[in-house]
Parts: C-alpha cells; sequence; structure tokens
C-alpha cells in the first residue's frame, strides 16, 4: 500500500470485529511510527498498548465507571476550545449528524446517544488499543509533534491491513486510566486509540467525514 492509498482508506471505525491483533504487528508499527519529526528530536511520546486479559479488565473497569461518574472526571485540558466559533461549530455539528443519521438515532433521542457514545470506552469492540501520554513540562509544540506520531501509526496500520478510531474521550477518565496503566505523575494523559479489523456490517463505519475544499483552508503565494 503506497502513502496515498492509506490516507485515502484511513477512517476513524466505530465498529470492530473481534479478530485479535498480533502483538508483534503492533510492536513494529509503533517502533516504524517513532520516525516522526519531533521538534528539538525529543519524541515526546509515551504509549501504553494494551490487549487480550488486560484490555478485557479495562474494559470491566471502564462499565462500572461510566455508570458512577458519567460525566467523566476533571478533566486536565480542554479537548475542544471553550469558545468554538465558526466554521468549526457547523463541521462538528455536521460530522456528529451524519454519524447519527447512519445509526437512525434522531437528534431528541438523547438517552440513545449517549448510550452510543458509552460505547467509546468499550473501544468499539476492538482487540486492541493504546494510550498516548506526554510529560507535563511540555508545550504546545511538542503535542503537534504526538500528533504527528499517531498519525504515523494509523497510516502503518493501514498498511497492515488494519484499522483504528483515535478517541481523545479518554481524556475524560484521566484518573481512571492512570490507575489502570500505572503512568507516573508527570505523564498527562492525551488520547486512547482503538485498533482493529473493521467491521464491514457496522452501520457507523459508512459514514465518510467530508471535508472541506483546499482553497478554503490553502492560500498559494507564486506557486
Amino acid at each position: 500500500m503506497n502513502v496515498s492509498d492509506a490516507i485515502a482508506s484511513r477512517r476513524s471505525v466505530r465498529g470492530f470485529l473481534d479478530t485479535p491483533v498480533d502483538g508483534a504487528v503492533l510492536r513494529r508499527v509503533l517502533e516504524r511510527a517513532a520516525r516522526a519529526p519531533s521538534g528539538g528530536n525529543l519524541q515526546p511520546w509515551h504509549i501504553y498498548a494494551v490487549g487480550g486479559d488486560e484490555l478485557a479488565r479495562l474494559k470491566e473497569i471502564m462499565a462500572r465507571r461510566i455508570f458512577e461518574a458519567p460525566r467523566g472526571e476533571t478533566t486536565e485540558y480542554d479537548i475542544y476550545p471553550k469558545e468554538l466559533c465558526a466554521p468549526y461549530t457547523e463541521r462538528r455539528f455536521q460530522v456528529g449528524e451524519d454519524l447519527y443519521s447512519h445509526l437512525g438515532i434522531p437528534r431528541d433521542n438523547k438517552a440513545a446517544r449517549l448510550q452510543w457514545f458509552a460505547r467509546n470506552f468499550m473501544f468499539f469492540g476492538a482487540p486492541a488499543a493504546l494510550f498516548c501520554y506526554v510529560n507535563r513540562c511540555m508545550g504546545p509544540p511538542q503535542w503537534s509533534d504526538l500528533g504527528m506520531y499517531l498519525q504515523n501509526v494509523m497510516l502503518l496500520l493501514r498498511e497492515e491491513g488494519l484499522d483504528s478510531c483515535p478517541q481523545e474521550c479518554w481524556a475524560m477518565y484521566p484518573q481512571t486510566i492512570a490507575g489502570f496503566t500505572g503512568a507516573p505523575p508527570e505523564l498527562m494523559l492525551f488520547t486512547g486509540m482503538a485498533i482493529g479489523f473493521k467491521d464491514p456490517d457496522e452501520p457507523a463505519n459508512r459514514l465518510e467525514a467530508q471535508r472541506v475544499a483546499l482553497d478554503e483552508f490553502a492560500e498559494f503565494r507564486g506557486l
């Protein structure tokens, strides 16, 4: 698979088969992804990869936790800006409506939408997952480095025939996940990611989030 095909076929998959993910493949992907650039070669990412019995244990923990604290814990960063403005508010709204349209859940059925959202914390049935942490001493440039590393991970997973779903929703439960991973206090949870093989029968996987036209976000000078 070339890079263009990997980019074109990458989707945020929200329904996985229970087919196991080979640990050796995941190790290879995480190692190769570390060729991502980072300012000063800091390589600020710290990864916890989870599968098998440990992932099953985490899902049991989260099944209890989302019942105990359905609104999450004290988040350590804003997943979205508090004052999100146009056109970003419209884009966020549209992708949500498109997803729930595929699922057949109307806007006024809040209970069904919340029930669907809770599937995030079961990794949408994925058999493998990761959590990405960053040291608290790092700033915005290093957080952008995390994104480049994770993009490498997702594209290399496609090369291996695997799918993924990056999930910042895990930032809602930083204390619970730190207790599970054993992450030291100097590390902050950035995101989780579900990893596995896409379930072709899952309606949510029919979603193809739209992208704005090039001229809406790029300007060319002298080209």
